[in-house]
């Protein structure tokens, strides 16, 4: 799912197609999955959680914080 969204930076991805993407679920599904998922990815990012905006009724959208592209990437 980071991956989708790094991808498409400024793009907001809808939870619709992050669930058929990722796990395969059919159209027009409802589940917390995506919900789920984002607020553990904002843990793992740390200062980098921010990047994950949240659109209301659309979806996730990631916008990378100027001053993070200068810095070193993190190795996990």
């Amino acid at each position: 799912m980071l991956s989708i969204l790094m991808q498409n930076p400024g793009r907001c991805i809808s939870r619709e197609t992050l669930l058929r993407t990722v796990w395969n679920y059919a159209e027009g599904a409802r589940t917390r999955t995506v919900d789920v998922h984002v607020q553990r990815l904002r843990r793992k990012l740390g200062q980098e959680a921010n990047s994950i905006k949240t659109i209301v009724r659309l979806g996730y959208c990631w916008y990378p914080d100027p001053e993070s592209l200068s810095r070193p990437t993190p190795v996990w």
